[in-house]
């Protein structure tokens, strides 16, 4: 078996045809990892800078308050999710998904939605990053380097003769095929490889990616042993195998996102964001009443604080902030359901096309699918009601303003514990 792979090897070491594709594999490999590597750096690099400007604009804001109403106002909060060590292989959602806020202790779903927007470019046209390598274009190059292993031989009128020298067809197609692929498979690997050691990438996660691959690409061998054994010219054959991506890595993706698009319909993200600042808006016209008795039943520890004096306090206006969100939030979580529930079905399907299972593979580990950008999301909302807990008991009961107490502000952790969020 040894020697016979040493033979493909050379075999392989003068085919130039062969040796094009799999010089253009490692160059695009080098190329994704390396478009990613720049993009996860400059996405830290951003978060380093906002973070160090946030503080000091915050510290710079609070200096000049004299009340707890001014000081939860004019106090911003840089939230984000930070790159992985593997988004440089998958940036996934964070192409479409917001991945910071600067938030204040005012209605949030408005401070999130206003941020819900698509990237244009990318919607269209896609980042060319190692996960779409993966999924769309190594299949491809699996595909030229062995759909004519057989059909070429027929053509030369050789296949009968080196089967019957090779004394059975696998011990000579299974090699031949094999020192491909893992060349293949191999210089695909080694960009990404480097990659992981230079971002501080687990051993166990660029493990499972490099299994993702290799598994992604023995179906793809399969796939095209099974075509290739059809008695036809080399360009029916490539045309059918062609013909078969496309069924499975272009074509079943796209059908089956537009099945679950439409068996999910999600509200958009303006909606929501006008919900709530309609409610907020029509609150400066209501009885304050109509604001304050809601917002006793939410928080009744805080129901002998809710009496309104004055044509107008602080304590009434952050009142019906609050009932913006409670206002937007079934909408809220409708669109955060459809979303997960979107990610679900798609999961599924993924196992008919490899293309979409391996893409979605990448995006898991690299903590860049759509659960985790939801994750962080909820991770904001956490804060902010972390906030409110800190402003008002501190609000409501009029303590009398110390600005020292401003240095126990919840601190925002862009790393929660966990990170797995459910309907």
């Amino acid at each position: 078996m040894l020697s016979n792979l040493a033979r493909e090897t050379r075999f392989l070491a003068k085919d130039r045809g062969a040796l094009f594709w799999l010089a253009l594999a490692l160059t695009l490999s080098v190329i994704a990892v390396s478009f990613g590597v720049a993009e996860v750096r400059e996405q830290r690099s951003t978060i380093a800078t906002l973070t160090k400007e946030d503080a000091a604009d915050r510290q710079n804001a609070l200096k000049t308050q004299e009340d707890w109403g001014g000081a939860a106002y004019y106090a911003l909060h840089f939230t984000y999710a930070p790159p992985s060590d593997f988004a440089f292989a998958a940036m996934g959602q964070r192409d479409s998904s917001p991945w910071k806020h600067r938030i204040k202790m005012l209605a949030l779903e408005g401070q999130i939605h206003e941020a819900d927007t698509r990237n244009a470019d990318f919607g269209l046209v896609g980042r060319f990053d190692f996960a779409f390598l993966a999924a769309c274009v190594a299949p491809l190059l699996l595909i030229l380097l062995l759909y004519d292993l057989r059909a070429s031989e027929r053509t030369a009128r050789r296949h009968d003769l080196l089967v019957a020298t090779a004394g059975s067809s696998s011990r000579l197609w299974f090699p031949r095929a094999f020192v491909r692929v893992a060349a293949l498979a191999l210089l695909l690997l080694i960009p990404l490889w480097i990659a992981a050691i230079m971002q501080g990438t687990s051993f166990v996660i660029t493990a499972q990616a490099s299994m993702i691959l290799v598994g992604a690409l023995l179906v793809w061998w399969v796939i095209t042993e099974l075509i290739s054994r059809i008695d036809a010219l080399p360009s029916i054959l490539l045309t059918s195998m062609i013909g078969v991506w496309l069924a499975l890595a272009i074509l079943m993706p796209a059908i089956s996102k537009a099945a679950i698009d439409a068996n999910n319909p999600v509200p958009d993200g303006g909606e929501i964001l006008l919900l709530q600042r309609e409610t907020v808006n029509d609150a400066w016209d209501l009885p304050k009443d109509d604001t304050m008795l809601p917002f006793a039943a939410l928080y009744p520890e805080l129901s002998d604080h809710v009496q309104i004096d004055e044509g107008f306090e602080w304590k009434w206006y952050y009142a019906f902030q609050q009932m913006g969100d409670e206002k937007a939030s079934p909408l809220s979580q409708q669109y955060r359901g459809a979303r997960l529930a979107r990610d679900r079905q798609a999961g599924l399907v993924s196992y008919l096309s490899p293309a979409s299972f391996v893409e979605r593979g990448f995006e898991r580990l690299a903590g860049t699918d759509a659960a985790s950008m939801i994750a962080y999301e909820d991770n904001v909302r956490n804060f902010h009601a972390g906030l409110r807990a800190f402003h008002y008991p501190l609000m409501f009961p009029e303590v009398p303003y110390d600005a020292a107490l401003l240095n126990d502000l919840p601190i925002y952790d862009p790393n929660p514990s966990s990170h797995d969020p459910s309907p």
